[in-house]
């Protein structure tokens, strides 16, 4: 059945910087905000605007992400005629390669496009929190007769040079796109949230395989070989809360702007909602003496010390006398009695022993592998048997 867009989200980088949390699952996957993985906000972004047909391309270690995007379900992306569509590199009759890029991610996965006819393909990333209405922007497209819309949004001018920014006329139309300038001439950063028309981009696509051209990467080849064509490409300005969670610093910012209650990411609003996979867990219990300040705590929690401005994910015990601050713990973590945490993330099915201090003095993050056990302080003083 013939679509007027579909979505096409790139899930399938290593994340690196994110260090120990991706030593075993994609970027996307990690877990965030207590009950959420970060791919939840992009597919509840597509359920929400009404996009019913989406590509997921995966390739690194894509277990958990397949697992747990299932049917698509959850996101009310189990359809008959559409749905969600997890695709991982393939072989042909030729040959077999990884996605070498963004652009290349998409190239690999043209049948499947074309499978469904699109007038417009939507690409976007799949590790990145933020809310919006994908269907506002394709007006914009369709006002301003694009073949290519690029979301931006302004970022503090001092940060702008770790971005790829976006130069524009006063109609919004883009003359420049800068990947990270020293010197950059506006604030108006890339989103990587781009529409497309398909027809267009196909072109390119297949002018690349006759004519042996590298299209890979949007940012480094198309959109620079479009502006070069005068495709007429417009900046779309999003006003809202975004941020990219590739960094372990940046990862934890985020999980904190979400107990500044309204202040920045609202998972309150009725209106628009986060979906995820939920487990069966029983409810959160706060044991007598226990004390929760401004904290999300997600179900199967069971509380018996003091928590302030943390997020505590599915399945975490902290035991009696412990306190954890400001702090991002995984789910499944076990945190024994007169534990001290402070600035901390803690990765999956960690385990914390009684009396371990997980702190320092240089207001750094610190950090806890997945399932690491951290031995009590008192025992590697020796005062404990």
């Amino acid at each position: 059945m013939k679509k007027e867009m579909l979505a096409m989200i790139l899930a399938g980088g290593q994340g690196s910087r994110l260090g120990v949390f991706t030593k075993r699952i994609a970027k996307p996957a990690v877990s965030f905000g207590g009950k959420y993985r970060i791919i939840d906000f992009v597919l509840s972004n597509c359920s929400n605007s009404g996009i019913d047909t989406v590509g997921v391309l995966t390739q690194y270690r894509p277990l958990i992400l397949n697992s747990h995007i299932g049917m698509g379900s959850h996101w009310d992306l189990d359809r008959i005629n559409g749905g969600v569509y997890v695709l991982q590199p393939y072989m042909n009759e030729k040959e077999g390669n990884w996605y070498e890029g963004t652009a290349h991610a998409i190239h690999q996965n043209m049948n499947f496009i074309d499978s469904y006819d699109p007038e417009y393909v939507l690409i976007l990333s799949g590790d990145h929190i933020y809310k919006m209405d994908y269907s506002k922007m394709l007006d914009y497209h369709k006002e301003k007769n694009a073949k290519a819309t690029i979301a931006v949004i302004e970022v503090p001018w001092d940060e702008a040079s770790r971005f790829g920014i976006m130069n524009t006329n006063k109609d919004g139309s883009i003359y420049e796109f800068e990947e990270k300038p020293s010197n950059p001439k506006s604030n108006l950063a890339s989103m990587g949230v781009y529409i497309f028309e398909w027809k267009m981009i196909r072109d390119y696509f297949i002018k690349s395989e006759k004519e042996n051209l590298n299209y890979d990467d949007f940012g480094k080849d198309l959109i620079p070989t479009m502006l070069q064509d005068d495709v007429g490409m417009y900046a779309y300005p999003y006003k809202g809360y975004w941020r990219d969670v590739g960094t372990i610093q940046s990862l934890w910012d985020a999980n904190m702007d979400l107990i500044k209650y309204r202040e920045t990411l609202d998972l309150q609003d009725p209106k628009w909602k986060i979906y995820t996979n939920t487990m069966a867990m029983p409810p959160q219990y706060v044991g007598k003496g226990a004390v929760v300040n401004n904290s999300l705590v997600a179900d199967g929690c069971m509380l018996l010390g003091k928590i302030e401005s943390s997020v505590l994910s599915h399945g975490v015990f902290v035991g009696e006398n412990s306190e954890i601050k400001d702090s991002v713990i995984m789910p499944n973590v076990k945190i024994g009695k007169n534990v001290v945490i402070e600035k901390a993330m803690i990765g999956e099915g960690a385990t914390i022993e009684d009396y371990a201090i997980i702190k320092n003095n240089n207001n750094e993050i610190n950090v806890v592998s997945e399932y690491e056990v951290v031995k009590s302080q008192v025992a590697l003083e020796g005062g404990l048997k």
